[in-house]
């Protein structure tokens, strides 16, 4: 017998007014969740899942969005059921948090950051229950110890700063929890964090929903974490249900060619194509023949890249951080990022960088190019000693040393242009003869990146994820390096702009003859870029190999670990 209906969205519509006219952000949308079920909706950026969740919990922004037509009916058990888009907002703050709750995104700009994670939890079940403080202070500490925190008296008094990415994902977990909700609305809870803390977070919901007997909506880009966690799944495409199914069925026979899409850029740990196919080659119908990468010509490029001496080497580095000081400013404990790491780069490679958040990869990056000031160790840069360096000689190493930033948002300047982001290196330093020449160079980059002569004078707030990565690899390009350290530049990215981006650098790599670092916590993206791949863990590099034999063969645990936690799409 099948379950019954728990919440049924019926022809929902809803449109955004803004200056250019009116944008239908969800475009009669009907689907049902059956109690004790998850419901997976899976879609990129744009799609329009986030503003449906946020329709159900009445958090559409008042001055521009408008729900336009449909029903929204909380089903309560009975024959009864409630229509949350009749309730005023009054009425609606006693059903958020307390029979319906939701987990967003970004749990640093959700959690109030002046405010202690255990005072933000308590303060749900104080607004919902009539029960004391030392009450709601005892259960959000079981609660804590319910998701699983570490040290959880410990983190009950901490800011949400002090804490990881994946502990402030368990915390917003536990004030989305706090009061047994009926139905849980998960919005993208895993994007960005590393594979294995993924897992964990996915496991955790699971749990959660086992126990307390929840309905769940997992909203996501990623079809991989959605075959793990659903019972049924639509897909969503520009505002509009394209498909909609049983999770294997769905993901077996994709019938949609969006769903296709979603499912064929995502690189495949069993294979290695040329080019990763993109949404617009479904979506077209030009679809054709995935190009595979033969293995002979794999060891043969290997074999080439490897018989020249490396460009550089670092030998016995190590990185700290100073922790706490005294009252004079005396540094009274460290901790270790980079632990005696030692490896080479080869030119015209691509050095793939893989562990957990915190594992000290994106500091070893930093430290090559002395962004971060490394405490001992060599850094051999074409036989160059770059330690030796000043600020002003290693200006000009850096030129040669470029890094694009896991965000593209923050590493770009709000109130600079683009063209103008992409001019900026080439005046400090001194590149071409004037700035005519300099804007010239830059459209040129821009087109090399797939944008056009038009994006020059937009600011950062008008490109999409996608486009601003994009100019941050051309703003790199812009000084003409050879050595480029890439820094979780695609973690945060839909699948299909994934695909483009992780393409683009293959062409540029291939045009320019370029040498990468490529920096990444997702083990499958990172085997498909590398050549060769190390495996970081709390500072110290733990195994490393040609990327395939890695993967495929991996000698460590940890490795073995990292891989397991990759979702698959069945």
């Amino acid at each position: 017998m099948a379950n019954p209906i728990h919440l049924s969205v019926s022809d929902l519509t809803v449109e955004f007014t803004h200056e250019k006219g009116v944008t239908r952000a969800a475009d009669h949308i009907t689907f049902d969740i059956p109690r004790g079920k998850t419901l997976g909706i899976v879609g990129e950026s744009g799609s329009g899942k986030s503003v449906t969740s946020l329709a159900i919990m009445h958090l559409l922004p008042v001055s521009s969005a408008k729900v336009t037509s449909g029903k929204i009916n909380f089903h309560d058990g009975s024959e009864n059921s409630t229509d949350l888009l009749t309730l005023s907002e009054k009425e609606m703050l006693s059903w958020r948090g307390r029979r319906i709750s939701m987990i967003f995104q970004e749990p640093m700009t959700s959690l109030n950051p002046a405010y202690r994670c255990g005072r933000q939890v308590m303060e749900i079940m104080l607004e919902h229950e009539k029960i004391s403080k030392k009450l709601a202070r005892e259960r959000a500490l079981r609660l804590f110890e319910e998701v699983m925190l570490p040290r959880p008296v410990e983190i009950l008094n901490a800011y949400p700063h002090q804490l990881s990415g994946g502990q402030r994902q368990r915390v917003m977990i536990a004030m989305a929890v706090a009061c047994n909700p009926e139905i849980l609305i998960a919005d993208e809870p895993t994007t960005a964090l590393d594979v294995t803390v993924q897992k964990s977070i996915l496991q955790l919901l699971r749990s959660l929903q086992q126990k307390h007997g929840m309905s769940m909506v997992f909203i996501s880009h990623d079809l991989g974490v959605i075959a793990e966690i659903a019972d049924e799944a639509i897909v969503m495409y520009r505002g509009k249900i394209v498909e909609k199914g049983k999770v294997h069925d769905l993901f077996t026979n994709p019938a949609h060619p969006y769903t296709k899409g979603l499912i064929g850029c995502r690189p495949s740990p069993g294979a290695r194509p040329v080019k990763l196919p993109v949404i617009a080659d479904f979506m077209n119908g030009k679809k054709s023949e995935t190009k595979m990468t033969a293995e002979s010509v794999r060891i043969k490029h290997h074999a080439e890249l490897y018989s020249k001496p490396p460009v550089l080497k670092a030998k016995d580095l190590f990185t700290r951080f100073i922790t706490r000081r005294n009252f004079f400013g005396k540094p009274l404990k460290y901790v270790t990022a980079v632990d005696g790491v030692s490896f080479e780069v080869f030119p015209g490679e691509t050095l793939g960088l893989v562990g957990e958040s915190g594992c000290g990869k994106t500091t070893l990056g930093r430290s090559i190019l002395r962004l971060i000031e490394p405490a001992a160790g060599n850094i051999q840069y074409d036989c160059i000693d770059v330690r030796a360096f000043n600020s002003r000689e290693m200006r000009a190493v850096r030129k040669k040393m470029q890094i694009v930033f896991q965000d593209p948002y923050s590493s770009l300047n709000p109130r600079i242009t683009a063209g103008h982001a992409i001019m900026e290196p080439m005046k400090v330093h001194r590149l071409h003869s004037s700035d005519a020449a300099r804007k010239s160079k830059t459209i040129e980059l821009l087109k090399k990146v797939g944008l056009d002569e038009g994006h020059f004078y937009r600011y950062p707030h008008e490109f999409s994820g996608g486009q601003r990565q994009r100019i941050c690899i051309a703003r790199a390009l812009a000084v003409e390096p050879e050595f480029i350290v890439c820094d979780e530049s695609v973690s945060a990215l839909d699948v299909s702009v994934q695909a483009q981006v992780l393409n683009l650098l293959n062409d540029l790599k291939k045009e320019f003859g370029l040498t990468f670092i490529f920096i990444s916590h997702d083990l499958g993206v990172v085997r498909y870029m590398s050549d060769r791949i190390l495996v970081m863990q709390n500072g110290k590099i733990q195994e490393s190999g040609e990327a395939d034999q890695l993967y495929t063969n991996p000698a460590s645990e940890y490795t073995k670990s990292l891989i397991s936690a990759i979702p698959n799409t069945l």
